[in-house]
């Protein structure tokens, strides 16, 4: 194993912790945000325990309100009261661009980290693979293109969420004072700021090596269909993997490394292209439990309504691959023992967060 190797198997673990951080930041933030449904939402989950061994075909009561009166659904007539941002950068911007700031979600940085980190980390495994072996000029460089990228890329992705979502967002308490649903940001003007953010992106894209333009264009597909996968498939986070996951794939081109041409980079990429795949599932499972109430009554689909009944196990089995996959991209690619230890330290914490939901 080569400098650039141990190098790199000193530095994922301690970012699969970081990646970590976010995530239970992200699952605090849900938990406090519903605290005031989680005894009432496990009382429902007993109810449909009992009745199922008792041999009670009737609906839970969660779903039975979804054919029961409007009385339980958000009542969209009453005004949502908007205050503006207090604290934070955009509460510096004029507030004509705050809409803006809100649209892109600059107020809520987590998911560009999320995007962020499959780059990063296709980054630090290719570049031991590059030739000659990427100097950590190059790496830190790279990842900076990579993290403005991010930054762009996701305010885009959610520009194009609130434009689908734009009649299903005042019907969701955690979205209804969303820029587009609130009408502080006509859909026209919505499109346009899209047009600014998708040149931006591109602007960024064009500063990598040329291949990495073939290789990225295809996320734009999943990006856009993403909006819609929650209204036919309970697995919309699935489709929100696919595309969040895209810069594990992106990272080894962009450090010169072309998958085609190098069959280890290429199965190295696959794997962590589908460890990335299935550590959103899990995430964004424990995210969706914030919106299960609303998304029951608003029709929408999502992977903590399929799964309510074995959210822990589901949770703890998309763990346990997820850093499998992890690991095999690490054996791939020749990364030490301190790679594996710092995967296998790290399923263990993540474990830990899942009980917190179980």
């Amino acid at each position: 194993m080569n400098s650039g190797s141990k190098r790199m198997s000193l530095v994922i673990p301690s970012l699969q912790w970081a990646g970590l951080a976010v995530t239970r930041y992200r699952l605090v933030g849900c938990i406090r945000s519903r605290d005031s449904i989680t005894a009432r939402w496990t009382t429902l989950g007993l109810q449909h325990e009992r009745h199922r061994s008792k041999g009670i075909t009737s609906q839970p009561e969660y779903l039975e309100r979804r054919h029961a009166s409007t009385s339980a659904s958000i009542d969209t007539s009453q005004p949502a009261i908007y205050k503006p941002p207090s604290q934070g950068l955009i509460s510096k911007l004029p507030p004509s661009w705050i809409p803006y700031a809100e649209l892109a979600r600059l107020d809520k940085p987590a998911g560009t980290y999320y995007l962020y980190f499959p780059c990063l980390f296709a980054t630090l495994l290719a570049a031991p693979l590059a030739v000659p072996v990427a100097t950590p000029l190059e790496v830190m460089s790279t990842s900076a293109l990579f993290f403005a990228g991010a930054l762009i890329m996701r305010g885009a992705g959610c520009t194009i969420n609130d434009l689908w979502d734009r009649n299903l967002d005042p019907k969701v308490e955690r979205t209804r004072l969303r820029p587009i649903a609130r009408r502080a940001v006509t859909p026209q003007n919505a499109v346009i700021f899209l047009g600014f953010q998708l040149l931006t992106g591109l602007g960024i894209l064009l500063q990598f090596p040329i291949g990495c333009f073939f290789y990225a264009t295809p996320s734009l597909f999943f990006v856009t269909v993403y909006p819609l996968a929650k209204r036919v498939t309970n697995y919309p986070q699935f489709v929100l993997g696919l595309t969040f996951s895209w810069g594990a794939i992106v990272g080894f081109p962009a450090m010169g490394v072309d998958l085609l041409s190098h069959p280890t980079a290429l199965g190295a990429a696959a794997a962590l292209y589908a460890s990335c795949v299935t550590w959103t599932l899990n995430y964004d499972m424990i995210y969706a439990f914030q919106d299960i109430k609303d998304d029951v009554n608003a029709g929408i689909k999502s992977i903590a309504l399929a799964h309510d009944h074995n959210a822990k196990a589901v949770l703890l089995g998309l763990s346990a691959v997820q850093v499998g996959l992890l690991g095999l991209a690490g054996y791939l690619v020749g990364a030490g023992p301190v790679f594996f230890a710092g995967s296998c330290a790290y399923r263990t914490a993540q474990s830990g967060s899942d009980k917190v939901h179980g």
